[in-house]
């Protein structure tokens, strides 16, 4: 009997493409909300500088009958930042968009509308990095020493919280000479009795840090009550005068294992010296810096034209960083490598390389600070913990689109279309004593991905 199946009539079968495209994975952005509004000026360069007027000591003893104190010096603390223009674009052809279903055009604009936002908040976190108020959780003397079982926890933030309070960082909802007195129209209450008008800190933690907040009883009932309360974007409830919010975008840190060099004689590292290296990966969507391998050992060049030849790992979704130093194995410089990028601030470095190759270090590259090396195997988490006026967002010009989709004598048949974006602005940090970080691992990340 002759049977007619299905897979003799496959190319009479229309597939089918739906008109709904899926949704991308969340990015919970807090921190960049955080930060003060700062102007800076067209035609003032892209500098900016805010003054703070210090201190005078307090009188030491009463004054003397008849005699003038010798008064005193006012001094003055100044910090800058400097005003960076990012951007991006998409490029589409007319082709692409005649051809293809869903609307490039438009969906250029919704991912790059996400790139914006997201571009901002990484580029907060990697400033905030530079604040040197740092607690490791147990009294940890540092990240390399954090072991699996270094968890946050309620010490650590009432002693985060101590710290700030005795350094006298401003709370925001006002600092602490606003509203010191009772309202008698008012019953005798405050008017920051209202939560939300009370007095408070804030916190950004990362999302898996918030799990092991949530493991102690004490944390999870205030902010099962607190969080009716809420101000902020993504803010889990408040405890112990903080305000807590999550974001799955806080840079985590990730210790792995050392990779070394081979010597050789293909560049014009000096002769007889003794070199350490040290590699870096930054995954390719946020490019942060996550997972750092642990500084070499020594390496002994001999030249006249010195060289290190380094073997990366062939890891899918990440790119590396190789930095180098003479005599120390404290690593300040990219190295400089042939494989690194052609054009822009980091032409000519080790930065950007692909997995999986073989490249090669010929020489001292640009000062540059890599991450901190947790142990091998353990991934370091920080929590940001800020006071009003730790830092600002300077904008010098402010997000600007373009949308380019007119013939012009660049491309006189109009075969192209371009989106892309541009912000020219800095992350300054006004005050480091009035932000902390404190780092913790998870007992989390073992069961993570």
């Amino acid at each position: 009997m002759a049977t007619n199946i299905a897979g003799a009539f496959a190319a009479d079968i229309e597939g089918y493409l739906a008109d709904e495209t899926l949704p991308l994975a969340r990015r919970q952005l807090v921190v960049y909300q955080f930060g003060d509004p700062l102007t800076l000026p067209k035609g003032r360069g892209t500098a900016y500088t805010a003054t703070r007027y210090n201190r005078v000591p307090l009188p030491y003893a009463p004054l003397s009958e008849g005699v003038a104190p010798v008064g005193q010096q006012m001094t003055i603390s100044q910090v800058s930042a400097t005003a960076q223009q990012w951007g991006d674009k998409i490029t589409i052809t007319d082709v692409g968009e005649l051809t293809i279903k869903h609307p490039l055009f438009v969906k250029a604009k919704e991912i790059l509308g996400l790139q914006i936002a997201e571009t901002l908040e990484r580029n907060t976190f990697n400033n905030l990095l530079a604040g040197p108020q740092v607690n490791y959780v147990n009294s940890r003397g540092a990240r390399a020493s954090l072991l699996a079982g270094d968890v946050l926890n309620p010490h650590e933030i009432t002693r985060a919280t101590a710290i700030l309070e005795t350094l006298g960082a401003p709370r925001y909802n006002g600092d602490e000479m606003t509203d010191t007195r009772l309202d008698a129209n008012a019953g005798g209450q405050r008017a920051s009795d209202n939560p939300r008008g009370m007095p408070h800190y804030t916190a950004v933690l990362h999302t898996l840090a918030v799990a092991d907040m949530r493991e102690n009883p004490t944390i999870n009932q205030a902010w099962t009550f607190s969080d009716l309360n809420r101000l902020y974007n993504y803010e889990l409830g408040e405890w112990g005068g903080i305000r807590f919010c999550r974001s799955n975008l806080v840079p985590t840190f990730t210790g792995v294992a050392q990779i070394t060099g081979t010597p050789g004689t293909a560049g014009s590292l000096a002769t007889n010296a003794n070199y350490f290296i040290q590699v870096t990966a930054s995954d390719t969507q946020n490019q942060y810096e996550s997972r750092i391998y642990q500084v070499s050992g020594a390496l002994s060049v001999t030249g006249p034209n010195g060289s290190i030849s380094v073997v990366l790992p062939a890891l899918p979704n990440f790119t590396f960083n190789v930095y180098i130093n003479a005599g120390s194995s404290s690593v300040f410089n990219l190295g400089v490598c042939a494989a690194g990028p052609a054009v822009g601030p980091y032409a000519g470095m080790a930065t950007q390389l692909a997995p999986g190759q073989t490249v090669v270090i010929t020489g001292v590259g640009a000062p540059q600070v890599p991450p901190a090396a947790p142990a091998t195997g353990v991934t370091v988490y920080p929590c940001f913990i800020f006071g009003r006026g730790a830092y600002g967002q300077v904008i010098l010009d402010n997000v600007r689109f373009t949308y380019l989709k007119d013939a012009d004598k660049s491309d006189p048949l109009n075969q192209l279309r371009v989106v892309g974006w541009k912000a020219f602005y800095g992350t300054l940090l006004e005050n480091v004593q009035f932000f902390m970080r404190v780092e913790s691992t998870s007992a989390f990340s073992v069961t993570f991905g």
